[in-house]
């Protein structure tokens, strides 16, 4: 991780750290954290991690903030568990317990069956409580004042759902169920566990998460709060971008266009959003290849040079 200087020796400049977040905090009290530590105001997360989860939590500093758009719909993974014979209010450790039953008769095949009838594309109702609005209040909000909230189920993908380990505790009226998840944006660990249980007619809840990837960004490349207090280390601007994004290097008049967030020759055969540098490596913008004028090719591929351009999407100003 590039940009490692002591706290109090710190110009702080752009780019994104990447936080083992310790269990009992909350995502913002991280981001308060960081605010102090870089001196600095302008601070956000990547994606809200529960207080009861640790792990990989991607936060901005300053310009790179405005990448965090484009981390939070990136896929993640994380390794849990989940217990069997108990639902609670919240599917995870911090809600009260609202039914138990005996998980006795479950076996490790049912276990592995089911597992894998919620791997792929499938349809989850969200956690009921969780920050989806509903009717412009935050499903938590709703829940904790005693309203009954319903949410509508939506696609998701676990692209891999794998068992690591089975314990069965209190006789095994209990059971923990070690996994491994991998999935896309907008995926609920809790509710995994909770239609697990449900699947299984015994119930279920989270007992522990731990995120351990967001997009590129895996837990061995994590500093905890404790290590940046002592060792400010973040990832530049332009590293950064690098790393989320295809890179386009510019010549000179190209980078002068851009930061003035015109238009230039669109970058040939992609239209997905690619990171734009001076060059001296500075990052200058993200684009995408669009159309130049109505009845242009309708896909970057098939265009010419003149019927597509590149459009800046996000300009970064010199800092």
């Amino acid at each position: 991780m590039a940009k490692k200087q002591k706290p109090e020796e710190l110009e702080v400049g752009s780019g994104l750290l990447l936080v083992d977040k310790p269990s009992g905090w909350t995502s913002h009290d991280v981001v308060g954290r960081v605010r102090r530590l870089a001196g600095t105001r302008k601070v956000g997360h990547a994606g809200t991690l529960d207080p009861m989860a640790t792990g990989v939590l991607v936060v901005g500093i300053n310009r790179a903030t405005r990448l965090l758009t484009h981390i939070v719909g990136a896929d993640k993974a994380y390794t849990a568990t989940i217990q069997l014979g108990q639902s609670t209010t919240t599917d995870d450790a911090e809600g009260e317990p609202v039914r138990t039953r005996f998980a006795n008769a479950v076996t490790d095949e049912q276990i592995h069956a089911e597992v894998a009838a919620l791997t792929g594309e499938i349809l989850q109702v969200p956690a009921t409580v969780s920050a989806i609005k509903v009717d412009g209040r935050r499903a938590y909000d709703r829940a904790r004042s005693g309203e009954d909230v319903e949410l509508d189920a939506r696609q998701v993908t676990v692209s891999r759902f794998e068992v690591l380990a089975i314990r069965r505790l209190d006789g095994g009226r209990k059971i923990d169920v070690d996994v491994e998840v991998h999935v896309s944006s907008g995926t609920y660990i809790r509710a995994l566990a909770r239609d697990l249980g449900e699947s299984l007619d015994v119930g279920g809840h989270l007992t522990a998460l731990r995120r351990t990837a967001v997009g590129p960004y895996g837990i061995d490349q994590t500093l905890t709060l404790e290590q940046l207090a002592e060792d400010f280390g973040y990832i530049g601007l332009a590293e950064a971008a690098a790393q989320l994004f295809p890179a386009r290097q510019l010549n000179t008049v190209e980078a002068e266009n851009l930061g003035h967030g015109r238009r230039i020759t669109a970058s040939g055969g992609t239209a997905e959003l690619t990171a734009a540098f001076s060059p001296d490596g500075d990052l200058v913008a993200l684009l995408r290849d669009v159309p130049a004028k109505k009845g242009a090719s309708s896909s970057p591929e098939a265009a010419d040079a003149e019927s597509w351009q590149a459009k800046p999407e996000l300009v970064f100003a010199a800092h």
